[in-house]
């Protein structure tokens, strides 16, 4: 008797492409930033702030076009994003290896940041989100793991910038980018109902688990939160503000961590390996706060991740040459924290707003957040560049997650204008 196991849902697929092609963006183009910042220092001759400037110069492009690329995948779909999308990403990293100017330099990062758009949290969290309803945290965790697990791509980098040079690095993860996320975009579909599908693979409506409805978490109406509506509600603001606040922690960190721990004696073999385990912790904070999301109220889940967040960022204040234990804790508290309010953020968004412009609400609030993934590299650049040392800065940060949490407590629902 031959056995039959059962079919997968379509939608894990979909999740599965989202996974490798955030591991490949995040770990070649986001991470992988600060591997590339000294060794171009050394050679350019550039600031820390006018390379910083590079990082606030994507997070500007990227929260630009976010909006815009919310709208498109809602009407194109994911597929024909991505791929397009991809190969203006390679053509910007490939430029970058060629640079010669600092102009040039802006040039290619605008470049990539503009490809990238469409390989990142607004299309492929849209993609996943149209899949699942009752397991979007869960579905969401899953595929944005890959941004964690593109870590990994650093000490990578790193090997073989000093075996080459980071101009040779850079040509390789342009034809990554030119192969990858092209060829998975051709596994992903827009619509479930299109190819006869259900979300979540249920054969039919089923109403919410009972642990959801004693937790306090209101089930979308996505068929009638509009865009207009959905602009003009407090929950809209609140969520921007809360999540501008966790992209300027994350983008300065991720920028500077490198840099940091060498200017208080921290060898660049162990940074990079911190810079490594960033993306890594997180992964935990990204399946966890998945498995709670889709069990318990968000609200209070991101509540949680940002008080790791600012602790993390407290010890992170105080690492110094005699005090590397400290980096234990802020691995732990931060990276747990940063990775599952990624989850977080398209959970509340559908909770929130449904389903009825997912992608174009999702577009705008990362075109909000990008306000932060600009100010925090470059405020931190230039904290340095002024007071020749980042602990001031770090500390002064911690004000940013308790704003956060303050936005999240009052936040109430959205009560659709429809009958």
């Amino acid at each position: 008797m031959s056995i039959r196991f059962p079919k997968i849902f379509y939608g894990w697929w979909i999740v599965a492409a989202s996974f490798v092609i955030a591991l490949f963006a995040g770990g070649g183009v986001f991470y992988g930033f600060t591997a590339i910042f000294e060794p171009i220092a050394r050679e350019m001759g550039w600031s820390y702030t006018q390379i910083s400037l590079a990082a606030s110069l994507r997070g500007l492009e990227m929260g630009l076009l976010a909006p815009l690329v919310g709208v498109m995948t809602d009407r194109l779909g994911p597929r024909r994003m991505i791929f397009s999308g991809a190969i203006l990403g390679a053509l910007g990293l490939f430029l970058l290896g060629q640079t010669n100017s600092l102009g040039m330099f802006y040039i290619a990062f605008i470049l990539v940041a503009v490809g990238m758009s469409t390989c990142t949290m607004t299309v492929l969290m849209t993609a996943v989100a149209n899949w699942f309803r009752r397991r979007i945290s869960i579905a969401s965790g899953i595929a944005v793991c890959g941004f964690g697990f593109g870590g990994l791509m650093v000490p990578a980098m790193v090997s073989l910038i000093e075996a080459y040079d980071w101009r040779a690095t850079m040509f390789l993860l342009a034809l990554g980018m030119l192969l990858i996320p092209p060829t998975l975009s051709m596994v992903f579909r827009h619509q479930p109902e299109q190819y006869g599908y259900s979300p979540d693979g249920d054969t039919a409506a089923l109403p919410p688990p009972v642990d959801i409805v004693a937790a306090g978490i209101s089930q979308p109406d996505g068929a009638n939160i509009g865009i207009k509506q959905a602009l003009t509600s407090g929950a809209f603001w609140l969520v921007a503000l809360t999540f501008t606040g966790h992209v300027f922690l994350v983008t300065a960190i991720v920028t500077h961590v490198m840099p940091y721990l060498s200017s208080v004696g921290v060898e660049r073999s162990i940074s990079g390996i911190v810079a490594t385990a960033i993306p890594l912790t997180s992964i935990l904070g990204r399946l966890s706060f998945g498995w709670f999301g889709d069990r318990f109220n968000r609200k209070l889940i991101t509540v949680t991740g940002l008080t790791m967040m600012s602790l993390g960022l407290f010890c992170f204040g105080y690492i110094d040459h005699a005090g590397t234990w400290l980096l234990v804790p802020f691995l732990v508290l931060f990276g747990i924290g940063y990775g599952g309010l990624n989850v977080m953020r398209p959970a509340l968004i559908q909770e929130y707003f449904g389903m009825r412009s997912f992608g174009t609400v999702f577009g705008l609030i990362i075109g909000i957040n990008m306000v932060g993934s600009i100010g925090g590299p470059a405020l931190a650049g230039w904290a340095f560049d002024i007071w020749g040392s980042y602990r001031n800065i770090w500390l002064l940060m911690m004000v940013v997650p308790v704003a956060a949490i303050v936005a999240m407590l009052i936040m109430k629902p959205v009560r659709s204008n429809q009958t």
